[in-house]
């Protein structure tokens, strides 16, 4: 229904039309050209007139004025209303035409903002938009995922760093994208590198800065760990090669023609020239098992069958330190699985075992297969090897894993570890979608658990 116009713009408008014709009919009727009774008649037929053609028009502009108003403040407009006349008609055509494209572009508009949010929503790295003031206006869902979904106190601790804030503030002077690399030291330490980019114009929320974060944490400790490996192989490597040119250098000198002397350091250099291969071999193995880490295995593997056979190659191991190894094997056949990849995790962990188990102590391997959930392991086959050795402290277990990492290195060499033991493992594992659980205390023994999928 078409809007009402006022009363009183109604009376303005009938009384601009019917001023003209009652002021002739009133000078009419003062010079005797008219009755008086036609006077009047004349002055109510054109004031009836005036109203109605007023009503009309004032209508008429009434709706116009609807329209156009409905259509800028993003409303749905009435249908404009039918002129009088084909100027009028015109008139109210392109109004309704101007409404129509000012709902449109408001529509465009509001589709854009949309798309805009749904863009800053969705990108991977975190990102915060910022006022001229340097106020944070919103955040996206990976930025509310790293700082956490609280009162934005994250978010505004990061941006008062010393290293942000002068990104910022230099965005802000020049113009110019800037960066900063920062380490946020709590509540866990992160490697970050940020980009600020001005924006100019603004976005539609006022905001004048983007604040982008890439963590780098992984990637930084991957080059720290890498670095650390290559030092940590150096190393292990130097040590067994500089022993053997020193015997060399004995025997050719001092020790030549000395029988025994002769006889001792060959021993020596034979230890030194095994342990060297045993290294190299387990960082080419390492390296062979790293390339195909990300290709599940095919196949199947009776794990209780490997035990049994790996059991029988190591007690020549166990009879040297002195160990019993006590076997508790029932079926259990991992699925998909690469028998001999399996086969060195249970000879890695057995020799772990026995060379940093008490000398004399019982190591004991256990294979089954788990029917129902147990713990936190699904239903698979589970590996466990248990020695009752001095244990370890738990701030190192997390750390076992790592290359070259030893609890004690003095120790570790001299039991005859290349270090490598336990980083083969857990990529193995890995590699056939396990997983490795590693429980011990100190003086109460360390217990290494394999879960496989399989039955």
């Amino acid at each position: 229904m078409p809007p009402r116009p006022p009363l009183a713009d109604v009376l303005r408008a009938a009384g601009l039309m019917g001023g003209v014709p009652a002021v002739v009919l009133l000078a009419l009727g003062l010079t005797g050209q008219a009755t008086p009774l036609g006077v009047l008649l004349g002055l109510l037929a054109t004031g009836l007139a005036a109203l109605l053609l007023a009503r009309s028009w004032t209508g008429t502009l009434a709706g116009l004025e609807d329209h156009l108003r409905a259509a800028a403040e993003g409303r749905a407009p009435r249908p404009a209303p039918r002129p009088l006349t084909r100027a009028a008609g015109r008139v109210t055509d392109l109004a309704a035409r101007l409404a129509r494209s000012l709902t449109e572009r408001e529509a465009m508009v509001g589709r854009l903002r949309r798309a805009d949010a749904a863009i800053v929503e969705a990108l991977p790295d975190p990102l915060i938009v910022l006022a001229e003031d340097r106020r944070p206006l919103r955040a996206n869902a990976a930025a509310r995922r790293f700082f956490g979904a609280g009162a934005g106190g994250g978010e505004e601790a990061f941006l008062r760093h010393p290293g942000i804030a002068g990104a910022v503030d230099r965005a802000l002077a020049e113009g110019a994208v800037q960066s900063a690399e920062v380490v946020l030291p709590v509540p866990v330490a992160r490697d970050l590198s940020t980009a600020v980019i001005p924006l100019d114009p603004p976005l539609s929320d006022g905001g004048r800065l983007l604040v982008v974060l890439a963590d780098r944490t992984q990637a930084r400790a991957a080059e720290r760990m890498r670095a650390d490996f290559v030092a940590n192989a150096s190393h292990e490597l130097r040590t067994p090669l500089a022993s053997i040119m020193g015997f060399v250098e004995t025997l050719r000198g001092p020790a030549e023609g000395d029988a025994e002397a002769s006889r001792r350091f060959l021993a020596i250099i034979a230890e030194q020239a095994e342990r060297m291969r045993r290294l190299i071999e387990d960082l080419l193995g390492l390296s062979r098992i790293e390339m195909t880490e990300h290709q599940a295995p095919t196949g199947a593997a009776r794990l209780d069958e490997l035990a049994r056979a790996e059991a029988e190659a190591m007690a020549p191991l166990f009879a040297a330190r002195g160990a019993r190894l006590a076997l508790e094997l029932a079926p259990a056949t991992a699925a998909p699985a690469d028998p001999g990849q399996l086969s060195q995790v249970l000879r890695n962990l057995m020799e772990n075992a026995v060379r940093y188990g008490r000398e004399g102590g019982q190591v004991v391997l256990s294979v089954r297969a788990l029917a129902a959930p147990e713990g936190p392991l699904p239903p698979g086959v589970l590996l466990r090897v248990a020695d009752d050795g001095p244990g370890i402290a738990r701030e190192h277990i997390p750390r076992l894993t790592e290359r070259f990492y030893r609890v004690d290195a003095g120790r570790g060499r001299g039991a005859g570890g290349t270090g490598l033991g336990l980083a083969i493992v857990k990529h193995i594992v890995s590699h056939h979608r396990g997983q490795l659980l590693i429980e011990s205390e100190p003086g109460r023994g360390t217990v290494m658990r394999v879960w496989l999928p399989g039955g």
